[in-house]
């Protein structure tokens, strides 16, 4: 139980009352209080006289004490209100009230984050979904969004306080710490949220993370599920949008699983089967024949729908200069980027040649 939720209500209740009031846990340490120097503070008595005494209320000392909430007979954490009296008393059950209610909803929030993580993480048979769903009253067939958020460079702690401020106000939004750097947020979505939506979230959480603590992220997005079993997949292609992304969109620091396009396939292909697909398009020539200026060629060719004259344009030279480059190209790779199916082919190359060189073959 985070002692922040205590201590942000215990000092919301400080104005209705002169009282000092607060929380002890079950070894008797002060963990929120609405007078901070106590806090740290350790009180075993009080914490023996509760495990001790059956009563809904304890007087040790001169404060008074009640047990909140708990599932066990033992308690795990107790309000106090300074004094003996029955405006003691009264004080005591108040903040009891207020406190239960906070507890309730963080077990519950808690109980359904851990079994969201388990899912994603494949920790749990399908049968026990449906059944750990119904105990925790948890909605099973809701549109739902997966966003993995991994932080480049070196890993801030404070990232998952962070995203977790920007989705604490829905109990139907997770946001679950998976390791240093990554943090995985689920969120449920209306009925009309559409591609445009779900980027404006990602947004804002990349926006939101530089702003606040200047970490730069990139931020894989699943395919959108409409039942909590497949919460895993999307988990898995948010991983999968990330790495394909870092290979083929490096400028890209949002990344959606569905407009991977070609390179997911390539992704998921052999590195062998890689290999021998570019030894048999580059017969005459190796890829690594070409140099860099005629790369670039290509590339501004490809960026401009094969428009020669277009092409020519935005490399400031003349059409026929651009003509002969490409009549080059040809004659060294025996592939005339004019012509639609060579030029499909030399693209699916150019990118197979480039996921082999992060995987550190070169061919």
């Amino acid at each position: 139980m985070s002692s922040r939720i205590f201590q942000s209500i215990v000092l919301q209740m400080k104005e209705c009352t002169d009282r000092v009031i607060g929380v002890i846990d079950d070894q008797g340490t002060v963990v929120s209080c609405n007078h901070l120097a106590w806090i740290g503070e350790k009180w075993e008595g009080a914490a023996a006289a509760l495990n001790a005494i059956e009563s809904t209320a304890v007087t040790y000392g001169d404060k008074t004490f009640k047990p909140l909430a708990n599932r066990s007979a033992r308690f795990d954490y107790a309000a106090f209100a300074q004094g003996s009296d029955e405006q003691a008393k009264l004080i005591c059950s108040m903040v009891t009230v207020a406190l239960n209610s906070a507890k309730a909803y963080y077990e519950e929030k808690h109980d359904k984050t851990a079994f969201v993580k388990s899912i994603i993480s494949d920790n749990i048979l399908l049968g026990d979904i449906y059944v750990r769903a119904k105990e925790l009253h948890f909605a099973s067939e809701a549109q739902r969004a997966v966003f993995l958020v991994r932080q480049m460079g070196s890993a801030e702690i404070a990232a998952v306080d962070v995203v977790q401020n920007m989705f604490s106000e829905s109990q139907e939004d997770f946001v679950i710490s998976i390791s240093e750097s990554d943090i995985v947020v689920i969120k449920m979505l209306g009925e009309n949220a559409d591609s445009k939506e779900i980027y404006r979230i990602a947004k804002n959480i990349e926006s939101n993370l530089a702003q606040t603590l200047k970490i730069k992220t990139t931020i894989g997005i699943g395919t959108v599920v409409g039942h909590i079993r497949d919460l895993a997949r999307a988990y898995k292609e948010a991983g999968v949008a990330i790495d394909v992304g870092k290979v083929f969109d490096t400028e890209k620091t949002i990344i959606n699983y569905e407009n991977l396009g070609i390179g997911r396939l390539i992704y998921q292909l052999p590195t062998v089967m890689c290999e021998m697909f570019l030894q048999e398009v580059f017969k005459k020539n190796p890829i690594d024949a070409l140099d860099q200026e005629t790369l670039f060629t290509i590339n501004k060719f490809f960026e401009n729908n094969l428009n020669v004259s277009e092409t020519a344009r935005k490399l400031f030279v003349h059409r026929n200069t651009l003509v002969y480059r490409l009549e080059k190209i040809k004659k060294l790779t025996g592939l005339d980027l004019r012509e639609f199916d060579d030029a499909i082919t030399f693209k699916v190359a150019l990118m197979v040649k480039k996921y082999l060189v992060s995987r550190g073959i070169e061919s």
